[in-house]
């Protein structure tokens, strides 16, 4: 799988360019040797959405593949797990409420560590997704920003399976949108917009698109 790895990674690359946003390897649907062939393709981020069998396979991985890659959980966390997914993840992209973001800032706390998060914002309005309105999460970020053991990285958002084009356009306008207010309204700089997976990847990184999750794209 190594070569064929290398292979989509190279054509993803080229699909996107002039953008060079951080392709994170989304393995939940795969096992440590896909790990393993990606980062022997190039890759160092790597995402997951199950924390109980994440964490064994990130257990499971090399050495030298657990030091020098950053994990990303990017499933909807249980308060009950999130002890676990602070003291395994680099970063969480599926922050979508305040009593999550306290619980998670606890828990670093407790293990000395700033926790990296993202904010997940529900633009589509899906009722089956999780996340924040834009009215809710514009109550609740400074809040949550003045949590001592998290850092806001960015926004995330996930989009409709089948959405066409100009509703995919829409929503990743207005997720950008959403992020340039937030650091105009709090005064402070939001690195990160996680959005854009294997079907819409090509439209995600013209909105400004700084981590892309993808994973059939690269395994298949």
């Amino acid at each position: 799988m190594q070569g064929k790895v290398k292979e989509n990674l190279l054509q993803i690359q080229e699909e996107i360019v002039p953008y060079k946003p951080n392709i994170i390897a989304v393995t939940k649907y795969f096992d440590e040797t896909a790990v393993i062939e990606a980062y022997s393709a190039g890759l160092r981020d790597f995402a997951e959405s199950r924390a109980v069998e994440a964490i064994a396979k990130i257990n499971s991985l090399p050495d030298e593949i657990r030091k020098n890659s950053k994990f990303h959980f990017i499933g909807h966390l249980q308060t009950n797990k999130v002890k676990k997914v602070v003291s395994n993840f680099d970063f969480i992209h599926s922050t979508d409420s305040l009593k999550l973001a306290e619980i998670i800032s606890e828990e670093a706390k407790n293990l000395n560590k700033i926790q990296n998060i993202l904010l997940q914002v529900n633009i589509s309005g899906e009722e089956q997704k999780f996340g924040f309105s834009e009215a809710e999460l514009f109550e609740v970020f400074p809040k949550i920003k003045s949590l001592l053991s998290i850092n806001i990285s960015g926004l995330m958002c996930m989009t409709p399976l089948n959405a066409s084009d100009d509703r995919l356009n829409e929503i990743f306008s207005k997720a950008l949108k959403i992020k340039s207010k937030l650091e105009n309204t709090y005064k402070c700089t939001l690195d990160e917009l996680s959005m854009g997976m294997s079907q819409d990847y090509k439209i995600a990184v013209k909105y400004g698109a700084t981590m892309l999750r993808i994973g059939r794209r690269l395994f298949k």
